[in-house]
């Protein structure tokens, strides 16, 4: 999306200004009716600012995955706890996993 030359200057403005980022996806209820939301929830921690400044995207999943305590989840972890709850069926969670092998572990 940037030129290569600006990348590094992005993410440090970036890592510096941003307080969280919360995703959601609206899912078909395991009733068959009406949708429920599943939501990935990051907090700009000074780990996570770190990690987007140094570039390293793909830890990111990692550091949301053990500050749970805070508050943080990923949308996977999301899709796990509807599962548990009967919100949604197995086939909803598994088909909107980004990590699908690791759901049908957990579920």
């Amino acid at each position: 999306m940037f030129p290569p030359y600006q990348q590094q200057q992005i993410r440090v403005q970036l890592s510096a200004v941003i307080e969280a980022v919360i995703s959601q996806q609206l899912l078909p209820k395991a009733t068959g009716s009406g949708r429920v939301a599943a939501h990935e929830i990051m907090l700009a921690t000074p780990a996570i600012r770190n990690l987007i400044r140094e570039g390293k995207n793909h830890q990111i999943d990692t550091s949301i995955l053990t500050s749970g305590a805070l508050g943080m989840q990923t949308m996977d972890t999301s899709l796990i706890n509807l599962y548990k709850r009967g919100a949604i069926t197995k086939e909803t969670a598994i088909s909107q996993a980004y990590n699908m092998d690791e759901i049908k572990k957990k579920i």
